[in-house]
């Protein structure tokens, strides 16, 4: 699994808007009121405790970003995702809380 920090991720998704990288699915594994306090557009919400319910749903090539608060959870449910066949994981280094101070300050913290 790879880390990457907020400022890379954006850049990633920036290039893939771009046309110049794929597109990653960014899966955000915080609970549901955390998500609705604040989340990164065009994450999808799925609590880590559904994932494993759900692993049919994800294309196992397409490259995913995991998301969560600080970085904790999202590496645990990448290193899962992995274990299930998932080759192209990515763990967003500090999670929202460090986006919101490196990418977009606008964003609501809790």
């Amino acid at each position: 699994m790879q880390q990457m920090s907020p400022v890379q991720v954006k850049e990633w998704l920036d290039d893939a808007a771009a046309g110049k990288a794929a597109m990653p699915f960014l899966l955000d594994v915080r609970e549901p009121w955390e998500f609705d306090t604040c989340h990164i557009a065009g994450s999808v919400a799925l609590p880590m405790h559904l994932v494993a319910t759900r692993l049919d749903e994800f294309e196992r090539e397409r490259p995913m970003v995991v998301i969560c608060h600080h970085g904790g959870r999202s590496a645990q449910v990448g290193y899962f995702l992995e274990q299930h066949g998932f080759s192209q994981i990515t763990n967003l280094q500090g999670g929202v809380a460090a986006w919101a101070i490196q990418v977009d300050p606008a964003m609501p913290t809790y």
